[in-house]
């Protein structure tokens, strides 16, 4: 992608790939990409979800991905040519784990999106899968959690062909656009192949 002269930004190094999907971390370069794909996503995205959508809300948002312990943020990219002719490396999404804690609990809470161009493509499930072996492996997880409003079928379908579990029901569980909404709550833990 270009920088605002016109010359090739270099890709930032992918930190995991699969055929169709790789992981990177937030840069500040990825601005005017990511808040574009968010506004061309907001019918998509509410009432679940709101990315930011300007480069000031992004920077921010990017730089606590970027500088709390207690978060890992992935932008997942498509590989090789990408829909509508985009080049490789578009931002087809992210996927985020929150508050992760470590110690005898190891564990964090996934957030995440994908954008209208690249829904229902099947890349945020191979990214998801990249994630969750980020999470096993080097980042030393034992632990997944999804908490999805009940009425958002697409983000229950995506964790459940990933292998997690419905362990609950939370009423009243995250304040989300102006309200306490209630969410279900969906989990997988570390394979024994991961286990320390």
């Amino acid at each position: 992608m270009p920088d605002l002269n016109g010359h090739p930004t270099p890709t930032p190094p992918y930190l995991a790939e699969g055929p169709r999907t790789a992981l990177r971390r937030f840069t500040e370069a990825d601005a005017a990409e990511f808040t574009a794909r968010a506004r061309e996503s907001r019918a998509r995205h509410r009432p679940w979800l709101f990315p930011p959508e300007r480069t000031d809300t992004y920077a921010a948002y990017a730089d606590t991905l970027a500088r709390d312990p207690a978060r890992e943020g992935f932008l997942v990219c498509e590989r090789g040519e990408g829909s509508e002719g985009r080049p490789d490396g578009a931002i087809a999404g992210f996927i985020n784990i929150n508050n992760i804690v470590l110690g005898g609990f190891r564990c964090g809470a996934l957030g995440y999106g994908a954008f209208a161009h690249a829904a229902g493509r099947g890349l945020m499930g191979e990214a998801l899968g990249l994630v969750m072996d980020l999470a096993f492996g080097p980042l030393g997880l034992h632990r997944l959690e999804a908490n999805i409003q009940p009425g958002n079928a697409a983000s229950i379908a995506l964790v459940r062909r990933a292998g997690f579990r419905l362990e609950g029901f939370s009423p009243d569980f995250l304040h989300i656009d102006g309200a306490w909404r209630d969410h279900e709550r969906w989990a997988i833990t570390a394979p024994a192949a991961h286990a320390p």
